[in-house]
């Protein structure tokens, strides 16, 4: 079976609507302004998409979700490698979110996407729970019970993980206020020091700082 063409028009309206629901959100944004950034007709949503909903939640899918994957394909590097530092582990995910998108625009845009679902959920927060979140959050705890047994398995071990992701998401998407209150940019030796510290604090809070020889 040959691969399914690409329709660039498709791609421009996915493109633009991306741009615009990030900078301001589902509502504000009407289906003939992303038409008019796409350069296509009010007709092309309607044929590739149906509603403007559909075309938002295609964001999620097709867009926002394919790129929270990539970042996390670096667990799958510990799992083939059988990883068992959980201080590797940690590292390894902070390491990840920090460095692992195209650039700053991208970054931005996957942020602003994200919180303004989570403070407006639609049917797209769920599905980013049950194909990103949840299945990443699952591995990660299934991955250090594997291998530190005397860690707890219940929900308290699912608390710590909110609080290592809670700190890796704001050292990644707060950058503008750490530099403002720490007068550092976020160039290579900065992303490494923020690495090292989310690692660290982390290690404390899944039961003591573990120390492998």
């Amino acid at each position: 079976m040959e691969p399914a063409q690409i329709d660039p028009t498709r791609e421009r309206l996915l493109d633009e609507a991306e741009k615009l629901f990030a900078l301001k959100g589902f509502d504000a944004v009407s289906v003939r302004e992303i038409t008019s950034r796409a350069e296509s007709h009010l007709s092309a949503v309607n044929y590739h998409f149906g509603t403007k909903k559909n075309l938002y939640l295609s964001v999620f899918e097709e867009r926002w979700i394919p790129r929270a994957r990539r970042v996390a394909t670096k667990l799958d590097v510990l799992e083939k490698n059988n990883v068992t530092s959980v201080e590797v582990m940690v590292h390894t995910l902070a390491e990840a979110f920090m460095r692992g998108f195209g650039d700053d625009r991208e970054r931005l845009m996957h942020q602003q996407l994200i919180q303004r679902e989570m403070s407006h959920p639609t049917e797209a927060l769920e599905m980013i729970a049950e194909q990103v979140t949840k299945p990443v959050f699952l591995r990660l705890k299934n991955m250090i019970v594997s291998h530190q047994p005397s860690q707890n398995n219940g929900e308290d071990m699912f608390l710590c993980l909110f609080s290592v992701f809670a700190q890796i998401f704001f050292f990644n998407f707060g950058r503008n206020m750490v530099s403002l209150l720490t007068g550092r940019e976020y160039d290579p030796a900065f992303r490494d020091q923020v690495v090292d510290h989310i690692t660290n604090f982390s290690l404390y809070g899944l039961n003591g700082r573990l120390t492998e020889s």
